[in-house]
């Protein structure tokens, strides 16, 4: 067996590109629920949100560098709680959430930066 197939992949942390990092912050934490992790620099330019264990890292584009938007897919449990609770908090729902012919329940969501996230689970 190689060394390269006895690594393991542990997880992964997207990094997502926002124009105002403590605008995220808040809508990180108090929309979506997620914990700031930590933050760099002073004052921060980069940061950490997590949530069970799902980690995002949040950094201002380096100078000269334009602002470019980003997606992920969460995988969750309860999602109908989920959407209800981060709606009524002031979440930009971009698809709203439904059963898809693939076979899961989601939706997405916009972030203030315009990184779109979307949140599923098996449809039932």
């Amino acid at each position: 067996m190689s060394a390269s197939e006895q690594s393991m992949l542990e997880s992964i942390s997207p990094i997502f590109s926002v124009d105002d990092l403590p605008q995220a912050l808040t809508f990180y934490r108090d929309v979506l629920e997620f914990e700031i992790g930590w933050t760099w620099g002073e004052p921060p330019t980069y940061a950490n949100v997590c949530r069970n264990r799902v980690e995002l890292n949040l950094g201002r584009p380096a100078e000269g560098e334009a602002l470019s938007s980003s997606s992920a897919y969460i995988a969750l449990t309860n999602i109908d709680d989920y959407y209800e609770g981060i709606v009524a908090r002031g979440a930009a729902v971009t698809v709203p959430i439904g059963d898809r012919p693939y076979g899961m329940r989601d939706f997405t969501i916009a972030d203030p930066s315009g990184n779109r996230l979307s949140f599923g689970e098996p449809a039932s």
